[in-house]
Protein backbone atom coordinates (compact mmCIF):
# COMPACT_ATOMS: atom_id res chain seq x y z
CA UNK A 1 0.00 0.00 0.00
CA UNK A 2 1.24 3.26 -0.61
CA UNK A 3 2.20 6.06 1.53
CA UNK A 4 0.11 9.37 1.53
CA UNK A 5 1.63 11.14 4.47
CA UNK A 6 2.95 13.98 2.81
CA UNK A 7 -0.55 15.14 1.53
CA UNK A 8 -1.06 16.53 5.02
CA UNK A 9 2.29 18.60 4.34
CA UNK A 10 0.96 19.66 0.78
CA UNK A 11 -2.38 20.84 2.18
CA UNK A 12 -0.53 23.05 4.77
CA UNK A 13 1.89 24.64 2.39
CA UNK A 14 -0.96 25.96 0.08
CA UNK A 15 -2.76 27.46 2.60
CA UNK A 16 -1.66 30.34 2.84
CA UNK A 17 -3.04 33.99 3.36
CA UNK A 18 -2.12 37.31 2.45
CA UNK A 19 -0.16 37.83 5.81
CA UNK A 20 2.47 35.42 4.28
CA UNK A 21 3.48 37.74 1.76
CA UNK A 22 5.14 40.89 2.79
CA UNK A 23 4.82 44.34 0.96
CA UNK A 24 7.90 44.32 -1.31
CA UNK A 25 6.20 41.18 -3.13
CA UNK A 26 2.96 42.35 -3.31
CA UNK A 27 4.58 45.45 -5.06
CA UNK A 28 5.92 42.70 -7.29
CA UNK A 29 3.25 41.07 -8.33
CA UNK A 30 1.20 44.25 -9.08
CA UNK A 31 4.36 45.14 -11.33
CA UNK A 32 4.13 42.13 -12.83
CA UNK A 33 0.14 42.62 -13.52
CA UNK A 34 0.83 46.01 -14.89
CA UNK A 35 3.56 44.46 -17.62
CA UNK A 36 0.95 41.94 -18.55
CA UNK A 37 -1.14 44.94 -19.20
CA UNK A 38 1.67 46.86 -21.30
CA UNK A 39 1.56 43.77 -23.25
CA UNK A 40 -1.73 44.02 -23.91
CA UNK A 41 -1.43 47.39 -25.13
CA UNK A 42 1.13 46.79 -26.84
CA UNK A 43 -0.30 43.67 -28.92
CA UNK A 44 -3.41 45.78 -29.58
CA UNK A 45 -1.57 48.55 -31.09
CA UNK A 46 0.39 46.04 -33.54
CA UNK A 47 -3.21 44.92 -34.90
CA UNK A 48 -4.77 48.52 -34.70
CA UNK A 49 -2.63 50.95 -36.28
CA UNK A 50 -2.11 51.28 -40.18
CA UNK A 51 1.79 51.41 -40.66
CA UNK A 52 4.91 49.98 -40.32
CA UNK A 53 6.13 53.42 -38.32
CA UNK A 54 2.93 53.26 -35.89
CA UNK A 55 3.23 49.80 -35.69
CA UNK A 56 6.95 49.75 -34.81
CA UNK A 57 6.15 52.68 -32.08
CA UNK A 58 3.58 50.55 -30.30
CA UNK A 59 5.67 47.27 -30.11
CA UNK A 60 9.17 49.52 -28.85
CA UNK A 61 7.51 51.21 -26.29
CA UNK A 62 5.01 48.42 -24.96
CA UNK A 63 7.59 45.84 -25.30
CA UNK A 64 10.53 47.62 -23.46
CA UNK A 65 7.89 49.33 -20.61
CA UNK A 66 6.42 45.66 -19.90
CA UNK A 67 9.51 43.66 -19.91
CA UNK A 68 10.70 45.94 -17.99
CA UNK A 69 8.05 46.57 -15.20
CA UNK A 70 7.76 41.86 -15.21
CA UNK A 71 11.17 41.63 -14.86
CA UNK A 72 11.13 44.51 -12.13
CA UNK A 73 8.65 42.76 -10.72
CA UNK A 74 9.86 39.17 -10.32
CA UNK A 75 12.77 41.19 -9.16
CA UNK A 76 11.28 42.23 -6.10
CA UNK A 77 9.09 38.83 -5.36
CA UNK A 78 12.37 37.08 -5.16
CA UNK A 79 13.16 38.83 -2.53
CA UNK A 80 11.12 37.63 0.29
CA UNK A 81 14.51 37.29 2.75
CA UNK A 82 16.80 40.16 2.22
CA UNK A 83 19.79 37.49 2.40
CA UNK A 84 22.67 37.32 -0.36
CA UNK A 85 21.15 34.98 -2.60
CA UNK A 86 18.09 37.26 -2.47
CA UNK A 87 20.16 40.23 -3.46
CA UNK A 88 22.27 38.37 -5.70
CA UNK A 89 19.10 37.25 -7.96
CA UNK A 90 17.63 40.86 -7.87
CA UNK A 91 20.81 43.00 -8.89
CA UNK A 92 20.88 40.19 -12.16
CA UNK A 93 17.24 41.10 -13.28
CA UNK A 94 17.88 44.40 -12.86
CA UNK A 95 21.06 44.27 -14.75
CA UNK A 96 18.77 42.53 -17.87
CA UNK A 97 16.28 45.48 -17.21
CA UNK A 98 19.04 47.44 -17.57
CA UNK A 99 20.25 45.66 -21.03
CA UNK A 100 16.93 46.02 -22.41
CA UNK A 101 16.11 49.86 -21.27
CA UNK A 102 19.45 50.08 -23.48
CA UNK A 103 18.84 48.05 -26.41
CA UNK A 104 15.25 47.74 -27.22
CA UNK A 105 14.71 51.82 -28.43
CA UNK A 106 17.73 51.17 -30.33
CA UNK A 107 16.96 48.15 -32.06
CA UNK A 108 13.50 49.95 -32.88
CA UNK A 109 15.55 52.98 -34.40
CA UNK A 110 17.71 50.81 -36.43
CA UNK A 111 14.22 49.14 -38.04
CA UNK A 112 13.23 52.23 -38.38
CA UNK A 113 15.70 53.82 -40.32
CA UNK A 114 16.21 50.55 -42.30
CA UNK A 115 12.77 51.06 -43.53
CA UNK A 116 13.17 54.59 -44.42
CA UNK A 117 16.46 54.16 -46.69
CA UNK A 118 14.42 51.23 -48.20
CA UNK A 119 12.00 53.75 -49.35
CA UNK A 120 9.47 52.64 -47.07
CA UNK A 121 7.68 56.39 -46.43
CA UNK A 122 5.40 56.50 -43.65
CA UNK A 123 1.25 56.55 -44.74
CA UNK A 124 0.33 60.30 -44.76
CA UNK A 125 -3.53 61.84 -44.90
CA UNK A 126 -4.42 60.70 -48.42
CA UNK A 127 -3.43 57.77 -47.87
CA UNK A 128 -5.40 57.07 -44.62
CA UNK A 129 -8.43 58.30 -46.18
CA UNK A 130 -8.21 55.52 -48.59
CA UNK A 131 -7.19 52.77 -46.65
CA UNK A 132 -10.10 53.67 -44.39
CA UNK A 133 -12.23 53.89 -47.55
CA UNK A 134 -11.32 50.58 -48.29
CA UNK A 135 -12.32 49.21 -44.72
CA UNK A 136 -16.26 50.11 -45.10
Amino acid sequence: MEDFTFIPVLAETMTSSLSDFNIIQIIGFLLGILGLIFFLGAAVGMLRFPDFYTRMHAAGKGDSMSTMLMLSGFGLVTMEDFSLGSWLVFIKIMGIVLFIYLTSPTSTHVLMKAAFEDNHMPLDEKDLKKAKGKRK
